[in-house]
């Protein structure tokens, strides 16, 4: 249990048996009456985000998420097998828990990994990661950088958006966010 001046952002509070996650809160002390928390929080397995008001100072439950690094192994069906890497047990995390995230994970690619009470809640990628393009249509002579987009396919099936001059086998860097083209790595 904690007061709801105890909020801070990334908290995770379990209200009426579902875990929701704090994006943001600001105490509102008015004129007049009694002061109250206001707060933005996100549905940990839906993602879906509600606005909430609590009084100052009222017990909210908190659920403890434990966050562990984990090595991506690899896709088992529909599921991803995931290792931690102090204690090298595996997990199996359903494809709608990972999300978008399938988009971005390579074999042997380190993430994170929340669990709340051995259930895997989602998993967190880096910022970006480096994938190299398996297919595109070729760059013409005079296509630069400022020019037009094209689509392009990179090694995990995913496909994304790269300027005009960019070829089969590049290695780019992709925000794993929004699935923006970052820049090429050579």
């Amino acid at each position: 249990m904690a007061s709801t001046n105890d909020l801070k952002n990334g908290i995770v509070l379990n209200l009426d048996g579902q875990l929701w996650s704090v994006v943001e809160f600001q105490h509102v002390k008015p004129g007049k009456g009694g002061a109250f928390v206001r707060t933005k929080l996100k549905n940990v397995l839906s993602g879906k985000v509600v606005d909430r008001t609590f009084n100052a100072g009222v017990k909210v439950e908190t659920a403890t998420v434990d966050k562990r690094d984990m090595q991506y192994l690899y896709k088992d069906g529909e599921d991803f097998v995931f290792m931690d890497s102090s204690t090298y047990d595996q997990i199996t995390v359903p494809a709608a828990t990972v999300g978008d995230a399938a988009n971005y994970m390579l074999e042997s690619q380190q993430v994170i990994v929340a669990t709340h009470e051995g259930t895997p809640l989602y998993v967190e990628l880096p910022t970006s990661v480096v994938l190299e393009i398996t297919y595109t249509e070729p760059g013409l002579q005079g296509d630069r950088s400022t020019g037009g987009t094209k689509p392009a396919t990179v090694e995990t099936g995913y496909e994304i958006q790269v300027p005009l001059f960019l070829e089969q086998g590049t290695k780019v860097k992709v925000d794993t966010r929004t699935g923006d083209y970052l820049g090429r790595v050579s």
